[in-house]
């Protein structure tokens, strides 16, 4: 996402000013919850952690945490990609869907309602840019690729790309690998990649010579996608090329009115005026898809990121207002399902929220300290939403 400060603050000062007044002509049907620092005569209902080259630690504020060097952001130590696995919840009334998050360079985090779990990756992490995240048959799959740009030894050894997290052994397996894409793969990254459901689109980047090519492959597997492994995945799967045109029309922004209509009613308080680009993710779902009401490149957007799931809906913004509205796991419907804003703890000048997931009923929102491409210190806040939303006797639920 773009860091865009000062729109995040006008976003802000137009929530608040929602909330307290009523419009003639259109009823704004949103309250605002704010949590800050400062929850006097109660204990704080969230918490602050940061990361280091360990894993992650408990900080009072972000700016506190250690000073991490400024890398491009696909070289740092932060959260690359987050989501819920969408498992239904309804047979195990006591447990609570989980939820997922790659730390690029070192592992992955896993959510189940207030607890975390880190599970550090000494083999495929370290040098590697990890993200993507999906999710197949509610297990997380995600991407990994090398640059050659930072790393000298980025075409030595093989090359995975797709990689399966089991979350009975808490293993990293590799899918498939480069190789298993193109002859001369072990040249070659997947870059990036688009997934309906059965077909894997990829744009496949071949640094040879000093010179980059791109390659643009479409495939799909004849096994089910987690029994592959790169021994068995060249014989496993059908493959064609296709253009340029076609990846990138897939990855294009699509408009506003084309987004679904859930996220249409969750969003209906913000005046159209507003300018932002939304990524939007399904819960235990496919490659998420952006939604715009703004030109390509425009500088008065707001970016955002947001989450389908089956019992609730929301979108975070970045300068840390949350849209929610459902009800949470063996929770009831919040507001007779009208939408609640809530404004996180805010961040310090350069820092802004990235990313978030909900697991039972904790919320998690990754930060990072940004500065245009390159990111410092990152981390992520842990929010009680059960303390915060349904305890709280200042909104009426």
């Amino acid at each position: 996402m773009k860091c865009l400060k000062k729109t995040g603050i006008f976003l802000a000062a137009i929530i608040c000013s929602a909330s307290i007044f009523s419009c003639k002509k259109q009823e704004v049907q949103t309250n605002t919850i704010e949590i800050t620092e400062n929850e006097t005569g109660k204990p704080k209902s969230h918490k602050w952690f940061y990361f280091n080259r360990e894993g992650y630690a408990e900080i009072n504020l972000p700016q506190l945490s250690p000073k991490q060097p400024e890398l491009p952001w696909t070289e740092a130590l932060r959260i690359s990609g987050m989501n819920c696995d969408g498992v239904s919840t309804a047979a195990a009334p006591e447990s609570h869907q989980k939820a997922y998050a790659t730390v690029n360079r070192l592992g992955m985090l896993v959510f189940d309602g207030d607890k975390v779990d880190f599970v550090k990756d000494v083999n495929l992490f370290p040098g590697r840019t990890a993200g993507n995240i999906v999710f197949v048959n509610g297990e997380p799959v995600f991407s990994l690729y090398k640059s050659s740009f930072f790393n000298d030894k980025a075409n030595d050894g093989q090359h995975p790309f797709l990689v399966h997290f089991d979350v009975k052994s808490k293993i990293a397996y590799p899918l498939i690998n480069t190789e298993n894409l193109l002859e001369d793969g072990e040249n070659c990254e997947v870059t990036d990649y688009v997934w309906d459901g059965r077909t894997w689109v990829c744009s496949v980047k071949n640094e040879s010579g000093g010179r980059n090519e791109f390659n643009y492959i479409k495939w799909t597997s004849e096994l089910p996608l987690l029994s592959l492994s790169p021994v068995n995945a060249s014989q496993n799967i059908t493959k064609s090329e296709c253009s340029v045109d076609e990846f990138r029309a897939l990855k294009e922004p699509l408009s506003f009115d084309q987004s679904p209509e859930r996220l249409k009613k969750l969003l209906k308080g913000l005046p159209s005026t507003v300018k932002s680009r939304i990524e939007i993710s399904t819960a235990g779902g496919t490659s998420a898809r952006i939604y715009t009401n703004a030109p390509l490149e425009s500088d008065t957007e707001l970016n955002a990121c947001g989450i389908l799931n089956d019992t609730w809906s929301a979108v975070l913004f970045q300068d840390g207002t949350l849209y929610l509205e459902g009800a949470l796991d063996g929770r009831r419907i919040l507001r007779n399902g009208k939408t609640i804003a809530i404004r996180l703890p805010k961040l310090p000048y350069t820092y802004v929220y990235t990313g978030f997931c909900i697991s039972g009923t904790s919320l998690y929102a990754s930060w990072e300290e940004s500065d245009f491409y390159k990111t410092g210190r990152a981390g992520f806040l842990q929010v009680d939403l059960d303390k915060t939303l349904y305890q709280n006797d200042k909104v009426k639920l």
